[in-house]
């Protein structure tokens, strides 16, 4: 029964909701599958991420997108068959930001873990004006060991 009720909301969305969610989807897929064949330097290389935090306040309007850029990627994640790390759903996010114009800032942080103090967990997140966009959850436990940021999103061509 619970696909059903997918469904229905599924059709109560807008075609430019249903829209971001396939893109989401699309590049969810996509960031999982990078992940698993290239190291995260080259990646951040393709994506035209440099170290460094950016300090952009946005405007209502992009703050809104982004915004629903952040729901599109967190609910489409919840929902694939693949498990959409932290790294994947903020990376996804970084491009849909981008094909907008959208400037962001990735972190990632370590924390140790809590069931095993001799060990490290880390974690990723993105901060979008005010907002975290992706990665909300726990963030504050980790100790941020590096940022990246869009050099110039306006002039990045992902499609």
């Amino acid at each position: 029964m619970g696909w059903i009720n997918r469904l229905r909301k599924l059709r109560a969305t807008s075609w430019s909701e249903r829209w971001l969610l396939f893109e989401a989807l699309v590049w969810l897929g996509m960031m999982r599958a990078a992940i698993h064949l290239f190291p995260f330097r080259r990646i951040a290389d393709g994506l035209g991420l440099t170290q460094g935090a950016d300090a952009v306040t946005l405007d209502s309007v992009r703050a809104a997108q982004a915004a629903c850029i952040g729901w599109a990627v967190h609910a489409v994640a919840a929902r694939v068959p693949w498990l959409s790390t932290c790294l994947v759903e903020s990376l996804a996010a970084v491009i849909l930001l981008q094909r907008r114009g959208i400037p962001a800032t990735l972190y990632l942080g370590v924390a140790k873990d809590t069931t095993a103090p001799e060990k490290m967990v880390a974690h990723a997140w993105l901060r979008c004006g005010d907002g975290i966009v992706a990665g909300a959850h726990g963030r504050e436990r980790f100790t941020v060991v590096s940022t990246f940021c869009a050099a110039n999103p306006a002039k990045r061509d992902l499609a």
